[in-house]
């Protein structure tokens, strides 16, 4: 396959799986009967055995899972990275249930700032100055939401942090994304399923009774988590992290949407001039990324320039020599 069309094809996996996160709240909304942490938990449970029938189909070795076993610290690290994403998957489940999606869609579009917050106070990262004006436009529209919303936008901080601090986290595991989703689903497989066993126990469960389509759609949550996932995996082998950036955009905006035209969901001006000046940072913090992208792939070109006239130059000197020689 040509590089032009394994990067169309990484565009078209890339724009599959951020459209499919985007439009998440849909699927949510049609099980808005059933309580969120009983979605969550059927999210979980209906995870695992999807996630184990994709690596089937795609005939992935399991050497990984033993070695994750026999490996005290990365499976610790699992564990959190689990945790994180259950509380991740939960407020955004529930945020659908209660009609706050444009506050679910302000979380991840901060989500990059906050990541970047991260890298700082916890890896120590130095910033340059258009990233330092970006997280700053960010605070200002925290600071501009909390009066919008008249409390601290408790539920944007929260998934972008959890959501920021779980691909921290992921990045130390050494688990690919396929890999990484599976572990997640194993050690939330035991806990989810006897939440439900307890629910079904105490005639609470939705399962079995708002009949078959309900039940379907409680099933197709596993499906509906690991599909996005395995795209995304596949796009990011295909294109540029920097195009996989931009992509990641998509989502949030895509909920945005439907938070505003699908749900009805109230903006009030000042909450318009939150999201304005997060989008804003957004802006400067992507010119800054392609810039520094620019900058760099022609620093790397003009070392390969002079790394070839180098290797020009020795290989003249060689035949000249040789040709010296009696």
């Amino acid at each position: 396959m040509s590089s032009t069309s394994e990067t169309r094809t990484g565009l078209l996996y890339g724009f599959a799986a951020y459209g499919m996160w985007g439009l998440l709240p849909l699927y949510w909304h049609l099980l808005h009967s059933t309580p969120a942490a009983e979605v969550m938990a059927h999210r979980m449970v209906w995870s695992l055995p999807t996630a184990a029938l994709i690596l089937l189909l795609l005939r992935r070795r399991w050497a990984w899972l033993p070695a994750l076993l026999r490996n005290p610290r990365q499976l610790a690290l699992v564990a959190v990275s689990a945790t994180l994403i259950s509380v991740n998957w939960y407020l955004f489940i529930w945020s659908v249930s209660q009609e706050r999606v444009l506050e679910a869609s302000l979380g991840y579009f901060i989500n990059p700032l906050v990541t970047i917050a991260i890298g700082v106070l916890v890896l120590r990262e130095r910033l340059r100055p258009m990233q330092w004006a970006a997280v700053g436009i960010g605070a200002l529209a925290v600071v501009v939401m909390a009066f919008a919303y008249g409390q601290v936008p408790w539920i944007s901080l929260t998934l972008a942090g959890t959501f920021a601090t779980y691909s921290l986290v992921k990045k130390q595991t050494r688990l690919d994304g396929l890999e990484g989703f599976s572990a997640d689903s194993l050690l939330q497989f035991l806990p989810a399923l006897g939440f439900l066993l307890l629910l079904g126990g105490r005639g609470d469960s939705t399962f079995t009774s708002e009949g078959l389509p309900h039940a379907l759609l409680l099933a197709g949550a596993g499906l509906a988590t690991a599909l996005p996932l395995i795209l995304f995996g596949a796009a990011t082998m295909r294109v540029p992290l920097s195009t996989v950036g931009l992509l990641q955009y998509l989502a949030p905006t895509f909920m945005f949407l439907l938070g505003l035209l699908a749900f009805g969901e109230h903006m009030p001006p000042e909450r318009w001039a939150g999201f304005l000046l997060v989008w804003l940072a957004l802006c400067v913090l992507t010119f800054d990324a392609l810039r520094t992208a620019r900058r760099n792939r022609a620093v790397l070109r003009e070392a390969a320039r002079r790394n070839r006239a180098a290797d020009a130059h020795a290989s003249t000197s060689v035949r000249e020599l040789a040709g010296d020689l009696p």
